[in-house]
């Protein structure tokens, strides 16, 4: 039942009629009809992306008043996602749904609440979804417990979140599909605690509790449809998926006195050799070889290593529209080794005009990334840039925003004063994160006096990142 009340307080007059209209309206079995809208506070991007998966189905645009409608004539049953970039959450239709969301991108996740038809079941996920949130929140201590301790503690936090599941589904009475959904997200968060477990318990403890375990500790994985297509891109299952990987690749000892590079490469093989095995269904396998491939890549940058990985990563995936995505991304990779040019990317100054990034190298330089998306990391960012600009004034340091709104951008600066510090603008983006293989805003790169590349790959925030200045 729509609460019309509640709806009036932040949904315009034309939604609401069509909301409160569907509500109440019967449709024929051939009838897909759906409608999806709401309010955006704060919007990080004048729109909304509806998406299934990683497919963007819509950009529905946010209007002055920033809320969003759309009618679908035909949408399949299913789960689907919406963005106000980089924020995203969960959406589940049934046939004829008419959902409205409401959103604070000050708070996200907190912030949501459904309303309209299919309202009940979306809250009864996005509720679950915040009680694992604040679980996680308290859980880091619980590794340091022995294993009876841990047990009684995550079998009765487990034990309150299934009784919430189970009075939900019998007053609700949701479909099989959905509930596909609604298992995953109250069991993966549980699987997920019990497969870091040893591993955050040896590295704070420094006792390996693998031996205090029961036979059947892991008998819950025997239970888990791992093939199952409709959780391949579900984030609860993902997040498990990766955590089981990185437990059973390391259920066998690493080859000791290897280099960290080395262990590394030796760590994600293995991950890709168990999920050649485990996962049958190949669009699954696929989908987990390319996260696989796309994290080594992107965090582990030993040159000769990466050609090793991407050789395996070829033998085992059938993926072929994804292969050239990922050997992209190795090969742009290369191209950053120590001791290379810098690629030139499309760049202007405050002038908004176009420069070269090689003409501002002069001596030893540090090349840092920051959007106005991001205030807090933009102030953290700067604010250890100038302390290092003090302790290394042998350096220059250039500050890359990565919008593409010029006059946001200089408005945004002229709130600061980051003196000693040259200020460019990425003209795309795009071009950018391909040839620089940007996937992080706090990713740092370190060039010598020549313009040839020292570390392409450093995190600002790195507690050892000083060393590199050496």
């Amino acid at each position: 039942m729509c609460d019309l009340k509640f709806i009036k307080l932040f949904f315009f007059p034309a939604c609401l009629l069509t909301l409160f209209t569907s509500c109440n309206k019967q449709f024929k079995d051939d009838n897909y009809t759906a409608y999806f809208g709401g309010e955006v506070t704060n919007p990080t991007n004048p729109y909304v992306l509806f998406c299934r998966g990683s497919q963007v189905l819509d950009t529905i645009m946010l209007k002055k008043d920033n809320t969003f409608f759309i009618k679908f004539d035909s949408l399949t049953p299913g789960l689907y996602t919406f963005k106000n970039e980089p924020e995203f959450q969960y959406v589940y239709f049934d046939k004829n749904d008419s959902i409205m969301v409401r959103i604070n991108t000050d708070e996200f996740d907190e912030s949501i609440v459904f309303c309209g038809r299919g309202e009940e079941k979306n809250n009864f996920l996005m509720e679950l979804y915040l009680k694992n949130e604040e679980d996680k929140k308290k859980i880091y201590d619980v590794f340091d417990y022995d294993y009876p301790k841990f047990k009684k503690n995550v079998d009765s936090t487990y034990a309150i979140k299934k009784v919430f599941y189970d009075t939900k589904k019998k007053e609700l009475e949701w479909s099989d599909d959905f509930d596909i959904y609604a298992q995953a997200c109250l069991n993966f968060g549980h699987y997920t605690k019990k497969e870091i477990y040893p591993i955050v318990h040896k590295a704070r403890t420094g006792t390996d509790i693998k031996k205090d375990l029961p036979k059947d500790f892991y008998d819950y994985r025997q239970n888990i449809d791992f093939n199952n297509l409709k959780l391949k891109e579900y984030s609860p299952f993902v997040k498990y998926l990766t955590y089981m990987l990185n437990n059973v690749a390391l259920s066998n000892d690493l080859t000791p006195n290897t280099s960290p590079a080395d262990m590394a490469l030796d760590m994600n093989i293995r991950k890709m050799n168990i999920a050649d095995t485990l996962f049958k269904n190949e669009k699954i396998k696929n989908t987990i070889l390319n996260n696989i491939a796309f994290t080594y890549l992107l965090e582990d940058q030993n040159i000769v290593n990466n050609k090793k990985f991407l050789d395996k990563y070829h033998v085992l995936s059938t993926d072929t529209s994804q292969h050239n995505e990922i050997l992209k991304i190795g090969n742009a990779i290369q191209l950053l080794k120590t001791g290379n040019k810098l690629p030139e990317v499309a760049l202007v100054d405050e002038k908004n005009q176009p420069v070269s990034i090689n003409a501002y190298i002069k001596k030893k330089t540090v090349i840092f990334f920051w959007t106005e998306s991001l205030e807090s990391h933009l102030a953290a960012a700067h604010k250890k840039i100038m302390e290092m600009e003090k302790s290394h004034p042998d350096y220059h340091f250039i500050g890359i925003c990565v919008d593409n709104n010029q006059n946001n951008w200089l408005k945004l600066l002229s709130n600061y004063k980051f003196d000693g510090v040259t200020e460019l603008r990425a003209a795309n983006f795009e071009d950018m994160k391909e040839k620089w293989v940007i996937n992080k805003i706090h990713r740092t790169m370190i060039l010598n006096p020549d313009g040839t590349i020292e570390n392409a790959f450093v995190s600002l925030f790195d507690v050892k990142f000083a060393d590199n200045l050496k």
